[in-house]
């Protein structure tokens, strides 16, 4: 089955091969095994349900919370020729009705429902009428109150489930720590399901948190960088939302707001705008997003603090879910952590406590002074292994540009000691400046001898360094009343047996050409800028005529693939990422009619040989290459078999073909395969020595037929991997 699913990832989405875990996951849900999947934004959720519906002869019914994701997945199905409907309060009831109907006559293999729907009798009693084969649970961690979005009423589809006793359960979430993950197996009752944990590390993100200053012109430089992009601003306070949404247009840029106090139809126009790229960007309060598919965000950044890692990770996964490189920029200052302490101090119980470990969480996240990646992966159960990510603040910092402010951190840290440690940042700032404040000469604080001594710096430079102070672990500030407290890697500066080296200005925005160079990927770092603009014009002007995003026609990866290879007839096309048969016909001629335009009046060849070579590839994976690498991750001969649909001499063979090609196997599986004695296959090698190893049929009659050619294979192989040809 999972052949058949291969053959509808490439002739119906397009794509060449699975992304990791997929082929897994679809493969334990067509065995009817419930799954767990933890899968960050952008890894392919969607497909490990999508494309099981389409080989069940049932129906798979898809529980979600976004409404707005529900209608912009049906759209992308239907580019695909797959048939999907959805029920949701959106819906007219002449609409409610026809989608229905549809069901009814059996014209939808998919069928997405809010929770609120699924819970209404008269959609339970309308899905006894048929056969449910899968049902999947979207945004899973909805269901644990350990997550950061729990929904009391999540908790009811534990029993809806129950409703279906043959239906394969599949949950879904993008954000679980492994204490949310175990909630949401208990409470759905998932037994003796499989876990599927997808690492977290999104690789093409630029993950940078800078010191909050001026927010507006860290923003506008930021944006100067990036004319024409698409990106996303979030905001704690709609009040916040519409003050730079007004800045924002007052300096020409093409901007949107979205919050809870918009009228729904206004909050819908905007989206829609964004999405159909009507607009660049959208500035929101955390209410945006949820049901955000949009491949092409190529930056997000955070004008407050997010609430929880669980929030952030969610929202900077909006950003370059096409895998090409996007930033996520962080403002952070003390005072947003003061506002999102204020409102936890408001909970109560338990629902405190847990608001409380996740901002402390979060403060870890954004003050630890090494790569951005170690933290983050942590958070969520991982151990980033690499020393440094090459796309984080921290790492794209070379050691040359960090400075020596040893010196200055003794002075600060001596004022601190000489205060008893009871006050904060600017008030031991105002005391090195030689300040004369109330505050400084009531406490007599001007007769210290650290009174004046930091002349040589602005208070807004000492209080940059005492930031980097507590980055670094040598300060900690009280968490009730923000005084600043040393610790022993503090005193060891203070005897002069520690240097303090870092970046002391953090403000400093990273702009594309900073990051590391994109050269893994030849295509998006040559393709045809001029020809790629062409196209998303004219994709641009399909998708208004259907009045869908432009998105679902072609993704941004596929016409930078187009304005790289050049292709001109079918066949080329057919080998472009994200070009399945239904697409093909649709837009084909289209787009290479433009392609073929450019290149009559740029004088530019079709890369047929760099094309060719592409197809080779992946046809040269459907031999043998992915039998091979699906060994190597552990998988038996038997479960291969299965797994590929063939005959266990047929996987032999095609681990044979790998071995040939240069690749190396662990031969502990291949003999697990033999039922032959420890004697019986020394009796074997003997044969093999005598006649040689590379044809079966002399060594079968040297040892006088008493072994079939099966395990002969098994053996040859084995042979083979232990001594060479």
């Amino acid at each position: 089955m999972i052949e058949k699913a291969r053959e509808i990832l490439q002739e119906t989405f397009g794509y060449e091969e699975f992304r990791p875990l997929q082929a897994d996951i679809i493969q334990n849900v067509l065995q009817k095994k419930d799954s767990l999947v933890i899968m960050p934004t952008g890894g392919g959720k969607s497909i490990c349900y999508q494309i099981p519906s389409m080989i069940f002869d049932g129906l798979t019914v898809v529980i979600s919370p976004l409404i707005s994701l529900m209608k912009d997945q049906v759209e992308q199905l239907e580019e695909f020729g797959v048939p999907a409907i959805y029920l949701n309060s959106s819906l007219t009831p002449e609409q409610y009705r026809e989608n229905i109907a549809i069901l009814r006559r059996g014209e939808a293999k998919l069928l997405y429902l809010a929770p609120e729907t699924l819970m209404m009798d008269s959609t339970r009693e309308l899905l006894t009428e048929f056969e449910i084969d899968c049902f999947t649970i979207d945004e899973a961690h909805c269901i644990s109150e350990w997550g950061h979005d729990f929904r009391p009423d999540y908790r009811k589809l534990a029993t809806v489930r129950k409703d279906f006793p043959d239906a394969v359960c599949l949950a879904l979430t993008a954000t679980a720590t492994p204490r949310v993950r175990d909630d949401i197996q208990q409470i759905l009752e998932m037994k003796d399901s499989g876990r599927f944990v997808a690492s977290f590390d999104r690789k093409n993100l630029l993950l940078k948190v800078v010191d909050k200053e001026n927010p507006l012109d860290q923003i506008l430089d930021f944006l100067y960088t990036r004319p024409n992009q698409s990106g996303i601003i979030y905001c704690f306070s709609r009040r916040q939302v519409d003050e730079l949404n007004a800045d924002l247009r007052a300096n020409d840029h093409s901007v949107r707001p979205y919050h809870a106090g918009l009228s729904e139809a206004a909050r819908t126009r905007n989206q829609e705008a964004f999405i159909k790229d009507d607009v660049d960007i959208i500035v929101a309060t955390i209410a945006f997003g949820m049901g955000i598919n949009k491949p092409d965000v190529r930056f997000v950044i955070h004008h407050d603090m997010p609430q929880n890692i669980e929030s952030y990770y969610q929202q900077i996964g909006r950003a370059g879910r096409d895998g090409i490189q996007a930033d996520c920029l962080l403002l952070y200052s003390y005072s947003d952590k003061q506002k999102i302490q204020y409102f936890i101090n408001q909970k109560e119980g338990q629902e405190k406590e847990i608001a409380k470990k996740h901002l402390d969480s979060l403060l870890d996240f954004m003050e630890y002074d090494g790569c951005r990646r170690i933290p983050l992966m942590e958070y969520f159960g991982e151990e980033y292994k690499k020393d440094n990510c090459g796309m984080c603040d921290y790492c794209l910092q070379q050691m040359g540009d960090k400075q020596d402010f040893t010196e200055q951190a003794q002075k600060f840290l001596s004022c601190v000691v000489r205060t008893n440690e009871t006050y904060g940042a600017y008030h031991i700032a105002d005391i090195l400046r030689g300040s004369e404040a109330k505050k400084v000469l009531e406490n007599k604080h001007n007769e210290l001898s650290t009174y004046g001594i930091g002349m040589e710096w602005s208070k807004n430079q000492w209080i940059q360094l005492s930031r980097m102070l507590i980055r670094k672990g040598h300060l900690k500030k009280d968490p009730k009343h923000g005084s600043l407290v040393l610790t022993d890697e503090a005193k060891a500066v203070l005897k002069g047996e520690s240097q303090v080296r870092g970046i002391l200005d953090r403000t400093q925005t990273t702009s594309p050409e900073q990051a590391m160079p994109r050269t893994e990927n030849e295509v998006e770092n040559k393709y045809d800028e001029h020809l790629f603009e062409d196209l998303r014009k004219r994709r641009k002007e399909m998708a208004d005529d259907q009045d869908i995003p432009p998105y679902v026609i072609f993704p941004d990866t596929t016409l930078m693939e187009m304005s790289y290879y050049f292709p001109q007839d079918e066949e080329s096309l057919m080998s472009i990422y994200g070009v399945g048969s239904i697409k093909l016909k649709k837009y084909g001629n289209d787009f290479m009619e433009i392609i073929k335009e450019y290149c009559e009046e740029n004088d530019v060849e079709e890369r047929s040989k760099l094309l060719r070579k592409k197809v080779k590839k992946t046809q040269s994976k459907k031999k043998y290459e992915r039998v091979g690498e699906e060994y190597n991750k552990g998988k038996s001969v038997e479960h291969l078999a299965e797994q590929f649909g063939v005959k266990e001499s047929t996987i032999l063979s095609n681990l044979k073909k790998f071995v040939d090609d240069g690749h190396q196997i662990d031969p502990t599986e291949v003999l697990a395969a033999s039922s032959l004695s420890e004697r019986k296959k020394d009796e074997v090698y003997e044969a093999m020595e005598k006649v040689g190893p590379k044809l079966l049929r002399p060594i079968y009659d040297k040892l006088d037929k008493t072994v079939d050619y099966n395990e002969l294979r098994i053996l040859q192989l084995a042979y083979f991997v232990r001594n060479g040809d």
